[in-house]
């Protein structure tokens, strides 16, 4: 088997099926990586999303044992919104990060991958091959910089010289030997906008991010989110953008390749007081193909509370007191009083009283308290 000719061959392909760019690796253990996993582990940087087992993070061949080579692709997406609606006074809007917008990026690389998984198995029938995209056990970014698709930057996002760093990214271990492609050189230089402008301190120096502190991971998370965080939120709904949008090798990047990608501008720029009242049905058929989806409603509707708490909508409150008074999960309760001391509005006091007399739950309480506690500054 020719594998350089192979390999061009696949190139040429990967171009016809919406690759962006492709890049080969060898399939040896990430040393480096294996110690920086340990060290994340050690500080609790980790968002608990991960894999936990850092050898199957860090050893291809434990994935696929006959493991000679990794292919890693990339596909850029857009980073404006066309015709982005307006937030105003009393219609205010929540925002969904670049990465969600579009349709479900795991179920867009999964097509292009299993595209390239057959036009090899076409070509070399007794090959061996696993992909992955995200939620699998390697770890993208350290794929794509072996491999040449970019660098690992000091926002601990991959950055291409074409695409900056809206890409997804996916990868395919294979048991053929392709000739490895040569990693490209950091370009970040002694540039510290990324760290400098991180919301909440979560880029502890460049390329490491303390996950609790970030803000793509709090948005994701069930609980209350903690108080230091909530003024930090802003009107995002899911994820954050800050670290890419200060990046200086990001200015003038927006590419609109793919159909599948393009953001519908109420979906991704949406109203926020419907989402406090969805139906799971409402939810899913409204947000249900947006990678942002994944963790379900109640995320989205906490994080729309403390978009309107940072707006300090006062058009919000009988919503949010609906909320407050009959709504049967306490972060969604709670997070509702905080929002309702927010706005500070004080003809909701009565209300947060009778509220506090019939509640059962602590931290709804503590979170009562607290709006009470903001209110009498008012």
């Amino acid at each position: 088997m020719d594998v350089e000719a192979l390999k061009e061959e696949i190139i040429q392909y990967s171009r016809t099926i919406g690759i962006d760019k492709i890049g080969f690796a060898h399939a040896d253990p990430f040393f480096e990586l294996k110690e920086r996993l340990r060290q994340q582990q050690q500080l609790g940087y980790e968002s608990g999303f991960e894999e936990p087992d850092i050898e199957k993070r860090t050893t291809p061949s434990l994935l696929l044992p006959e493991a000679r080579s990794i292919i890693a692709i990339a596909l850029a997406y857009p980073s404006k919104l066309k015709n982005a609606p307006r937030s105003t006074k009393t219609e205010r809007r929540g925002i969904f990060c670049r990465a969600s917008w579009g349709q479900d990026y795991h179920v867009v690389l999964r097509d292009r991958l299993q595209k390239l998984e057959q036009f090899i198995l076409e070509r070399v029938p007794d090959a061996k091959v696993k992909s992955m995209v995200d939620t699998g056990e390697l770890s993208d970014r350290a794929v794509a910089e072996r491999a040449g698709i970019g660098w690992s930057g000091k926002n601990c996002s991959i950055i291409t010289p074409e695409f900056g760093s809206y890409v997804y990214l996916g990868e395919m271990i294979t048991n053929i030997p392709f000739p490895p492609d040569a990693p490209i050189e950091d370009q970040c230089g002694t540039c510290t906008r990324c760290i400098d402008a991180c919301p909440t301190g979560a880029l502890v120096q460049g390329g490491q991010l303390n996950a609790k502190r970030c803000i793509a991971f709090l948005t994701q998370t069930k609980t209350f989110i903690p108080d230091e965080f909530r003024d930090k939120i802003g009107n995002r709904l899911y994820g954050c953008d800050t670290c890419q949008l200060v990046c200086p090798k990001n200015k003038g990047k927006d590419f609109h390749f793919h159909p599948e990608m393009e953001p519908d501008p109420e979906v991704v720029k949406p109203l926020l007081k419907p989402i406090l009242h969805m139906t799971n049905r409402q939810f899913k058929e409204t947000f249900g193909h947006l990678s942002g989806a994944w963790r379900g409603k109640k995320p989205i509707q906490r994080n729309a509370i403390i978009a309107l708490a940072h707006y300090k909508d006062e058009s919000a409150i009988d919503d949010l007191l609906i909320l407050l008074q009959k709504d049967s999960r306490p972060v969604i309760r709670g997070t509702a009083a905080w929002a309702l001391g927010k706005i500070g509005n004080r003809k909701v006091v009565p209300m947060l009283q009778q509220a506090k007399e019939k509640e059962q739950d602590e931290d709804v309480i503590r979170e009562i308290d607290n709006a009470l506690a903001m209110l009498e500054n008012v």
